[in-house]
């Protein structure tokens, strides 16, 4: 089970994701009118990045200004203004960007709009599909000692639910897993594979709730609980 650091406009870090109580309390610190973010640091003037599906895909957020409504954005630094980005990856000194989408190792761009239609020459990352994969993950996860929510991955049979998730994708997975990280990786394959947007915050449950979610899940009752989170 996840141990929690919190303040009083709803932001909280996790211990365990960023490696001990103090440095979870230096990046609640970090902070500036941000409400009901998960494992933010550096941010200011955010909105909305958190318990809302459009912004449930942000992760390692750094220096990040009135950032809105961005989705599925990781390790951006330094970003300001930026509106509706879509799989931006890495991206540095960004301003006023609009509609971008599939963009990697961005630097120093200004009033881009639509990048979709630049070719940039980076490697495709391919998001891989996994037919079924609720009731697969749930089935793998409930055999003994095969959960364990403290770890993304503990042994080849035993892994978190994010863990299992890109276990379950095979090389893609991991492929995906080694170019960004075990939590974003898992909620790109979840939305590719499902249709459906899951909450970062489902990967810091303890056994029995991830257990208990992910049954609700594979039987199919958990999909409004994930809409609304």
């Amino acid at each position: 089970m996840a141990t929690w650091v919190e303040d009083q406009n709803g932001n909280k870090c996790s211990v365990e994701y960023f490696g001990s109580k103090d440095a979870a309390e230096k990046a609640l610190a970090s902070l500036i009118a941000c409400t009901d973010c998960i494992n933010c640091s550096d941010c200011s003037d955010c909105s909305y990045c958190s318990h809302c599906l459009d912004c449930s895909y942000c992760s390692y957020c750094s220096r990040c200004s009135r950032c809105s409504d961005c989705s599925r954005c990781s390790d951006c630094s330094d970003c300001s203004d930026c509106s509706y980005c879509s799989r931006c990856s890495r991206c540095s000194d960004c301003s006023d960007c609009s509609d971008c989408s599939d963009c990697s190792y961005c630097s120093y761009c200004s009033r881009c709009s639509d990048c979709s239609r630049l070719k940039i020459a980076v490697e495709v990352t391919l998001i891989p599909k996994v037919e079924n994969l609720d009731q697969k993950v749930f089935a793998a996860a409930a055999q003994p000692t095969a959960l364990e929510m403290k770890a993304w991955h503990t042994c080849d049979k035993t892994h978190c639910r994010a863990g299992w998730i890109v276990a379950l994708a095979g090389e893609c997975g991991k492929d995906l897993e080694a170019r960004f990280n075990t939590e974003l990786a898992a909620m790109l394959i979840y939305e590719k594979s499902t249709g459906q947007k899951i909450h970062p915050a489902r990967f810091y449950d303890s056994n029995e709730d991830a257990l208990a979610d992910m049954k609700r899940c594979a039987e199919g009752s958990g999909e409004k609980r994930i809409k609304e989170t």
